[in-house]
């Protein structure tokens, strides 16, 4: 039998020696801090399945459960990021920020009543991932109907004084957003009630009215609004909306003007501009603001819509033509990326 010499058998050995240790180096588990550079660097997927790995490792390190929920949320999986948060909590108590997000997972739930006592817990924790638990909380508290909790909890987000007109009106604000509007309007009331000038609050007070078709009330709330701030282009937009729907065309094209040249960059005024115009029976104004709107902002329908209607009354027929094309394009695009009914 012939022996290999030697130096060959100790070379063997150590290659093999070296594969192995490489094969070992390949199986390490990835560590939490290398799992936290892939998020710092955007790069969810990766970092999800190497959360997976060290969710596997028993006993789970500290903090991956967390990590992983804030992934799920960043991917916007709200019932898988809620999951993940709550076995957070259930692993260490203390974890605020995980009990915090889970408030604001649930939230998106749709279940505020449940995310309420966690993020008043976790009130005091630094805000992580994309999120403010502090306004979430004062949505959660309107959503529960507990309008007076939501006014503290905006006053304390913004620095007011929770009684304040400020305060009041903001919260106002938020109501009206998430389209509560009486309570809105009460909370407005209020906000003028205590401060007679404060700034836009006549303008919420407005856009209530024309939400539910008051428009005479929209028209008075808004020319107030106007006496107190004459430069803001926004009122003014608002205000050439009402006159407009009050069938007053010469009177919104005046305000419209006005908002125009406050606002410049806003498509809104040159639209509502366009339809004032093609009221007053002066097509071809309407189409130079008209075509301004849609240049801004092609793929809004109803400046597409109007300029072609403003082409047709001027008797430029290929011109609107071409308009009402692009109509049924966006229009078909639009019901392409519409969800099954």
């Amino acid at each position: 039998m012939v022996r290999a010499p030697a130096v060959f058998v100790l070379t063997l050995m150590g290659v093999a020696g070296s594969t192995l240790a490489q094969s070992e180096g390949a199986a390490r588990p990835p560590s939490v801090a290398e799992v936290r550079s892939l998020m710092a660097q955007g790069k969810l997927d990766d970092a999800g399945r190497e959360l997976e790995v060290l969710a596997a490792e028993q006993p789970e390190p500290q903090g991956v459960e967390r990590l992983r929920g804030i992934v799920e949320y960043e991917n916007n999986r709200m019932a898988e990021a809620e999951a993940s948060f709550a076995r957070a909590v259930a692993q260490d108590s203390s974890d605020l920020e995980a009990m915090q997000m889970r408030g604001v997972a649930l939230y998106r739930l749709g279940r505020p009543a449940e995310a309420i006592p966690l993020l008043e817990k976790a009130h005091a924790a630094e805000p992580v991932a994309n999120a403010d638990p502090n306004y979430v909380l004062g949505l959660c508290y309107i959503g529960t109907e507990r309008y007076d909790d939501a006014r503290r909890a905006f006053a304390e987000q913004y620095g007011f004084a929770a009684d304040s007109a400020a305060a009041w009106l903001v919260t106002a604000r938020m109501l009206f957003r998430q389209e509560q509007t009486v309570p809105a309007e009460n909370y407005a009331r209020r906000a003028v009630k205590l401060d007679a000038r404060i700034p836009q609050a006549h303008r919420l007070l407005g856009e209530i009215a024309l939400a539910r078709g008051d428009l005479q009330v929209a028209v008075a709330e808004l020319e107030q609004e106007v006496a107190l701030d004459p430069l803001d282009g926004e009122t003014y937009d608002r205000l050439g909306d009402a006159y407009l729907r009050s069938g007053e065309a010469a009177r919104a094209q005046k305000a419209l003007d006005r908002a125009v040249l406050l606002e410049p960059n806003a498509t809104g005024p040159y639209i509502l501009l366009g339809q004032a115009l093609l009221e007053e029976k002066d097509p071809l104004t309407a189409a130079m603001y008209l075509e301004r709107a849609v240049k801004m902002d092609p793929t809004n329908s109803l400046a597409v819509m109007l300029l072609g209607r403003a082409f047709a009354a001027a008797g430029r027929t290929a011109d609107a033509q071409r308009e009402f094309d692009a109509l049924k394009k966006l229009q078909e695009v639009k019901r392409a990326g519409s969800p099954a009914q």
